[in-house]
């Protein structure tokens, strides 16, 4: 790297943390620090729907894809998308008129105390680790442009990071996602893929170069697909970090519209970073680590200036998926744990504090986390397979049968939990089934203990009115 590139990078972190500070002054109010005052129109809604979801993994897991797969990597980011359009369609008006803020205020809504405290910390520990996965990616990404070694790499880039998000919360996001989302655009839509493909001289010379598997979207089968839609689609439409982005949105259209726009550009993005990696295919064919495909394309195509935007891209991306995750997290932790248990009667002053604080406790936990493991990929798939598993059908038959009942959902969400790690235990964290299962057994308890509940209620009413009589 030369040094305007060096340059590029130091000045785009003086930038955010700069809106970090300036947030503290916006942020006065726990609504503000939380959710920006509901008050975004459609292109930032957009802008910063997508920065949260598109982060290290989406930029460099699917370039991996592309090298490995081909376009068939498409699938994977643009499940994630498409969870995020799907929700704000179908589901996003009955949620917004329960008027809540967080994935467990609902659940404490539809069945009580009891199932709150377990939806938050599943949904808390989750977002945590997805945090903690990027913390690790923008300190390998640091570590290889500075050299430096990853503890202290993972400690400058994961206190950039929560600096800016401990000070501005959700206003803050709103202002340094957006750049982010700007960046990342600019640095792969028009710089990254042109180079790329220019580098093999054409879209033609990269197909006929291409093994015939690679070029077909259907090449790693209908089963590893099915399984994308099940693990991301379901799991990001429960996910707090996206339900906390739409409801920042100005109106119920705004985020919709928003919504919609995030399945489109997902596509797209999936597919330019596919193309990256198919482009390193040819002309670096014996890369032995795929992990690092994308920053080796980046170290041997891009010009000094360039290199730097392309990285800070790569940055953006990481960035604005570890600060959403973070404040998701805090607000699940500060809201319905804290609040409900221990501070019911705090003002809203001290409340927003409150919430800096668990912000601050819990980056520092993601920190420590991230300096004293080296692979999280599996805690990461466990996460998932536990909110998609436990989480999301308790939600959306909550949503829609009034039948189901606070015991059933607890009991759904406690077996779906255990029935995850048995999966894992038995047949270990690479089986696709492991949330199929989950979810089976999570439908079954809800329909049979609900069933069961009523039941059981209706027989008591009827004695009570015989009594009665």
């Amino acid at each position: 790297m030369s040094n305007i590139d060096f340059l590029i990078f130091v000045i785009y972190f003086f930038l955010l943390i700069s809106i970090g500070v300036l947030g503290v002054v916006k942020a006065k109010s726990s609504k503000k620090y939380m959710l920006a005052d509901s008050n975004l129109g459609v292109f930032m809604l957009f802008g910063c729907l997508t920065a949260v979801f598109l982060g290290g993994s989406s930029t460099i897991g699917s370039s991996q894809l592309g090298y490995e797969i081909g376009f068939s990597g498409f699938w994977f980011v643009f499940a994630l998308g498409a969870g995020i359009t799907i929700f704000g369609l179908l589901f996003l008006n009955r949620i917004l008129n329960m008027e809540v803020i967080t994935i467990s205020e609902l659940l404490y809504k539809l069945f009580g105390s009891k199932v709150r405290i377990i939806g938050a910390l599943v949904t808390a520990i989750y977002t945590l680790m997805i945090s903690v996965t990027q913390v690790i990616a923008i300190g390998s990404l640091i570590s290889v442009i500075f050299h430096w070694n990853m503890p202290t790499s993972i400690l400058v880039g994961g206190s950039v990071v929560f600096i800016y998000t401990i000070l501005g919360g959700m206003w803050t996001l709103s202002i340094t996602d957006f750049i982010q989302f700007t960046v990342m655009t600019v640095g792969m839509f028009l710089i990254m893929l042109p180079v790329s493909v220019h580098s093999v001289g054409g879209f033609g010379s990269l197909f006929s170069e291409m093994p015939s598997s690679h070029l077909s979207f259907m090449n790693i089968g209908f089963n590893e697909i099915f399984n994308y839609f099940i693990t991301y689609t379901l799991g990001v439409m429960v996910g707090q970090d996206i339900w906390q982005r739409f409801f920042t949105g100005k109106t119920k259209r705004v985020a919709k519209t928003s919504g919609i726009l995030v399945g489109i550009y997902s596509a797209l993005y999936s597919i330019v970073m596919v193309i990256i990696g198919m482009c390193a295919y040819v002309l670096f064919p014996n890369i032995q680590n795929t992990q690092n495909v994308f920053m080796h394309m980046a170290f041997e195509t891009l010009q000094p200036g360039l290199l730097g935007i392309v990285f800070a891209a790569l940055a953006a991306a990481i960035m604005s998926t570890a600060s959403g995750t973070l404040l998701a997290s805090a607000t699940i932790i500060a809201n319905d744990l804290l609040k409900p248990f221990f501070f019911k009667n705090i003002e809203d002053k001290m409340f927003l504090l409150l919430t800096r604080i668990t912000t601050l406790c819990l980056a520092i936990i993601a920190i420590v986390i991230a300096m004293s493991i080296k692979e999280v990929l599996v805690a990461i798939d466990i996460a998932y397979a536990i909110l998609t598993g436990a989480i999301f059908m308790p939600i959306m038959l909550g949503i829609f049968f009034k039948w189901i009942t606070g015991r059933a959902a607890f009991l759904a969400i406690l077996v779906s939990i255990i029935t995850v790690f048995l999966s894992l235990i038995i047949v270990g964290p690479s089986s696709t089934g492991t949330i199929i299962y989950a979810i089976i057994l999570n439908i079954l308890t809800l329909l049979g203990i609900s069933y069961y509940d009523n039941n059981v209620a209706k027989k008591k009413n009827s004695i009570d009115s015989t009594r009665t009589e």
